[in-house]
This record gives structure tokens, C-alpha cells and sequence, in this order.
């Protein structure tokens, strides 16, 4: 169900213009990351973003939950922040249903950090997940450099794989923005070997082989059509505008290259030998 946007909080950086807004979705993390239907990079961009959080989360890799926002015209009317800057002119935000990917606690109060050092990386506690989603951004085309985040909190709160009777707290790596899956606005496959990688090579020094690369190949290669068809279902229509069998078409050929994944890993790591100075290939 969508929630109601009630707050602005800050803009948030990149070519979407993105906003952080407060909503009243229930729990402790009502704060999603708002991007609009007219933003900058296309309406395109909201569905790839659905799409994107959906599949992550079939595939076990964690990456904010999404929603959408409803931004009211007496939002609008109270919030003279909101809106999109094309050049020199500012463009109003349409009132309406938009893409939120929730922020993971209170903004306010609860950190989250978009690099850490080097010597920190390995103490994330889903660690391996950045091979997961390198798997992930292959078979889906991703046409950027994979985007993360990290946050500190109790592991068992955000994990659903931890020892839920532990207390312990740890870093913790979420996926985000996932807009230029499919090439971006232009729903196709290029298959750009050089990208799709998130750009700190230590995440990749230990990898020897495609072996390296599992659960996360074969979870891609026996992904159900279900899980597409779960996130379409609760997909507004709205976002389409029309786009309804170019998005058939693209979805298809998504299925259809499940087995070319490991093909696809092979031309990245040969694109880039110098992240993977272990491999044997």
C-alpha cells in the first residue's frame, strides 16, 4: 500500500534529485529516499529501481526496501523545497505516486556512511554480498558502478541470516540505486564488461573462480518467474505510461539470459584483471 509523504528532510545527491522525505509508513524507519516520476533521468528509472529491490531480495541480497509515496498537493503546497532543477529553471514535483527506498533508521539520529576504508570492508558482516550482486548487475545490465551503503546496527535486526538471540552490532552493506539496470531509460542489454562493479578492487582480491561466485549463480539460474511477476503485480500502472510491452519484451530477454551469467562474469574479470589478482581462472 503507498504511504504518505508528511516531511522533507534534505535532497540527496545524484542525477535522479532524489529527496528524503518523511512518511507515515509504521516502524522505526519511516524515512524513504523519494525519487519522482519527472526526474532528470527518465520515469523509466522508477521501475527499474522496483524492479531491481524485488529481484535483490529473492536472490538473498540486502538492499532497501521500496514503496510508494504519495506526494499530496497540500505536501507540495507546504513544502517549497520539493522540486527538480533543469538547468537554470526549477520544475515542480507532480502530485501523485513516486519510488521511495527506505532509509535504514532515523536520519537524525542513526549514521549511514557511503565509503569505508579499506581495512573496515572485511568486518562487514554480508560481506560476500558484493559478489552476489556483481552476479546480480550482469545478468540485469547494469550500465553504472554498483552503489552501496554502510550502516552500524544490531545485525540481527537487519540480517535475517544472523544468530537472532545475538546482540552483537556490526556493519552491515546495503545495495542501492539501481536505476541504470537495463541500460537505464533504454531498456536494452549492452553488456558493457567494465561495468557494474563496485569500484574498491579489495572486494574482489580473494576470488579464484567462478566457485567464488555461488549461491548467487545458481539462485540467478533457477530465479523462478514468479519472483518477476510478484514484483510487477504491485508495480503502478501509472509509471508505465504506455511502456507495458517494451516492458514485456525486456523482462523476457531477462529470463531468457539466466544461463549466460557466468559468460557474462568471465568477460568482466577479464575487463578488469587488475581487481582479481588471485583468480585461476
Amino acid at each position: 500500500m503507498p504511504v504518505n509523504a508528511t516531511r522533507f528532510l534534505r535532497k540527496m545527491r545524484g542525477g535522479a534529485q532524489a529527496h528524503l522525505l518523511a512518511t507515515d509508513a509504521p516502524g522505526p524507519a519511516p524515512f524513504y529516499v523519494t525519487k519522482f516520476t519527472n526526474n532528470p533521468q527518465h520515469r523509466r528509472i522508477l521501475v527499474n529501481e522496483w524492479l531491481g529491490a524485488h529481484l535483490l531480495a529473492a536472490l538473498g541480497i540486502a538492499t532497501p526496501r521500496v514503496a510508494v509515496i504519495t506526494v499530496s498537493p497540500a505536501f507540495l503546497a507546504a513544502s517549497p523545497e520539493v522540486y527538480l532543477e533543469t538547468g537554470s529553471a526549477r520544475a515542480p514535483v507532480p502530485p501523485g505516486w513516486h519510488l521511495g527506498s527506505q532509509f535504514p533508521g532515523d536520519p537524525l539520529t542513526e549514521a549511514v556512511y557511503d565509503y569505508l576504508p579499506d581495512s573496515l570492508l572485511p568486518s562487514v558482516a554480508n560481506y560476500p554480498d558484493f559478489l552476489g550482486v556483481l552476479v546480480f548487475d550482469k545478468w540485469c545490465g547494469n550500465a553504472d558502478a554498483r552503489q552501496a551503503i554502510f550502516l552500524r546496527r544490531r545485525l540481527r535486526d537487519w540480517l535475517p541470516q544472523s544468530d537472532p538471540s545475538s546482540p552483537k552490532k556490526g556493519f552491515i552493506a546495503q545495495m542501492i540505486d539501481h536505476g541504470y539496470l537495463f541500460d537505464g531509460p533504454n531498456w536494452c542489454y549492452r553488456d558493457a564488461p567494465l561495468q557494474g562493479f563496485y569500484p574498491r578492487p579489495t572486494l574482489y582480491a580473494a576470488v579464484r573462480s567462478l566457485d567464488d561466485f555461488e549461491p548467487w549463480l545458481s539462485r540467478v539460474r533457477h530465479c523462478p518467474e514468479s519472483a518477476i511477476d510478484d514484483a510487477l503485480r504491485s508495480l503502478p500502472t501509472g509509471w508505465l505510461d504506455g511502456d507495458d510491452d517494451a516492458l514485456s519484451a525486456l523482462l523476457e530477454q531477462l529470463l531468457r539470459r539466466r544461463n549466460r551469467v557466468p559468460g557474462l562474469l568471465l568477460d568482466a574479470i577479464r575487463a578488469r584483471p587488475n581487481f582479481f589478482p588471485s583468480w585461476r581462472g
